[in-house]
């Protein structure tokens, strides 16, 4: 090998390594604490104060999740489902309504369409606690405080979402598929039902995934919003069981193996729906 083969090659196995290191402390940055949380989570309360965390002795996972949903009379279950009603019947319904409005800005032409989608990238940039207080003022006129309806129904409507959709529907689905449908008959809610929908399925599915992520670790909303145990979730329960653990210790372990299963959703909705929504985000940026 030349000098100048040599020299060239260098900068870039220099540059390989650099990046591998930086991906090297990102994974661990990551993962350790996951790896804490898995290792804490078997550990009796008087254990998890000690220094050797690391230790097999003090095994004690099993009656972590037996108390975990026995405490209070069993309430990590019921705040569990309300979660998932919240986060999946949520982002099902939120993607569906963002999606179709992505949708309608791409496709149709209107008066003021784009100063309206202006709106909607300026409220992009509005953080969801300034919109808090707004919400609850709502809700009250409306009586809907202390309710399921005050937390699902403000996650419902997503700007980012209604960005993506536009994005995915100017990538996915050409104009000339549509004037197809038309040509054959078929009127505008049949077209975008059995035509444009089935094409946006990739980018459905990461708008769903955004939308599950943001609502299953919502937590100043339904902070706001309720004060009724019984329709917290997850996330706000596990804050009031933490609060009360300075003063009751019992409430330690339960509140780390809470905190460990409330993750499982969001790893297995990526696991199972990661093919689609990998194909959306890389055809979305492309396109």
């Amino acid at each position: 090998m030349s000098t100048t083969d040599s020299s060239l090659l260098r900068p870039k196995l220099l540059g390989r390594a650099t990046v591998n290191a930086v991906v090297a402390i990102s994974v661990l940055y990551t993962l350790l604490p996951v790896l804490w949380l898995v290792l804490a989570s078997t550990k009796t309360r008087d254990a998890l104060f000690s220094s050797d965390l690391l230790s097999l002795s003090d095994f004690s996972f099993v009656q972590n999740l037996q108390d975990l949903f026995a405490m209070d009379g069993g309430l990590y279950g019921r705040w569990y489902v309300n979660s998932l009603l919240y986060a999946v019947v949520g982002a099902a319904v939120g993607a569906l309504v963002s999606v179709a409005c992505g949708y309608a800005f791409d496709k149709y032409r209107f008066r003021h369409k784009e100063k309206l989608f202006g709106l909607v990238l300026a409220a992009v940039m509005v953080p969801q606690t300034v919109l808090a207080l707004p919400l609850y003022l709502m809700a009250s006129e409306a009586g809907l405080v202390n309710t399921f309806w005050a937390v699902f129904i403000p996650v419902l409507f997503n700007p980012f979402g209604v960005y993506l959709g536009r994005i995915f529907a100017r990538g996915y689905v050409p104009d000339e598929v549509l004037e197809a449908a038309r040509v054959d008959g078929a009127g505008e809610l049949t077209t975008y039902a059995r035509v444009a929908l089935r094409m946006l399925g990739p980018g459905l599915i990461t708008v769903f995934l955004f939308q599950l992520t943001a609502i299953w670790n919502n937590f100043f909303l339904p902070m706001v919003m309720l004060s009724d145990q019984d329709l917290y979730p997850v996330s706000l329960g596990l804050y009031q069981w933490n609060s009360a653990a300075s003063v009751s210790p019992e409430y330690y372990p339960v509140v780390i193996m809470g905190s460990l299963l409330a993750v499982l959703p969001l790893i297995l909705a990526f696991v199972l729906l990661q093919r689609f929504w990998r194909s959306g985000l890389t055809a979305g940026a492309v396109k």
